[in-house]
């Protein structure tokens, strides 16, 4: 069966980092991403909807959140379950749009050198049919430390990745299971050597439809 974490090893002692651990591959892809992005920190996980739930869950959300009317189907989805309400607005955008009024960034359609937006929680997409396609996966940018270490455990059950469940003594924050596992991590290595500086938008408002009509949501509407 193949293995990317073969295939990424000799690149990544190559580039200077030292890997002695499994998850010494994903803290690279999430150096190398942040490096390119022009962001201090980059917090992987499984998804750009959970990131921005993440995001949502840390800044302790509450109200109403305004996001354009065409975007993708689980962004209303993660508004709600982080307990807020929406309102839908008719915003033209590509690449990226904020979940107003809070520094969280949808950037699950752009990637491309220094994209990183200052002063907020930039959320990333690796899905199969973005830029970097990864297959599954996002990351968090942010230039906030705190903020990053809280993701950094939010992530993972609110515990160390490195600490076995069965050696913890105890946890201080609620987390979730949505960590990237280090072979998607150096499937990302991989690809992004393949990948340029400068890309254009993959997505914007012209690349999804009006879902603000939906059932689903009918009556977390604003």
């Amino acid at each position: 069966m193949y293995n990317p974490i073969e295939d990424v090893m000799p690149l990544l002692k190559d580039q200077g980092f030292e890997i002695s651990d499994p998850w010494d591959i994903v803290d690279a892809f999430e150096k190398i991403i942040a490096k390119y992005s022009g962001s201090k920190y980059g917090i992987s996980c499984d998804s750009c909807t959970n990131a921005m739930f993440m995001c949502l869950k840390y800044l302790n959300a509450k109200g109403v959140i305004t996001i354009p009317n065409k975007t993708y189907l689980s962004v209303p989805g993660l508004i709600i379950h982080a307990g807020c309400q929406m309102k839908f607005a008719d915003i033209e955008w590509s690449g990226i749009y904020q979940l107003t009024p809070y520094p969280v960034v949808d950037g699950a359609t752009r990637f491309t050198k220094g994209m990183y937006e200052k002063d907020t929680f930039h959320c990333l997409s690796f899905q199969i049919s973005k830029i970097l396609p990864i297959c599954k996966g996002g990351m968090i940018l942010t230039d906030d430390k705190v903020a990053a270490d809280w993701f950094k455990l939010a992530r993972y059950e609110g515990r160390d990745n490195r600490i076995s469940h069965d050696k913890i003594e105890d946890i201080k924050i609620l987390g979730w299971n949505f960590y990237m596992p280090p072979e998607q991590a150096a499937r990302g290595i991989l690809l992004f050597e393949k990948t340029a500086d400068n890309n254009s938008d993959s997505g914007g408002s012209w690349s999804y439809a009006d879902i603000s009509g939906y059932s689903a949501w009918k009556n977390d509407i604003i």
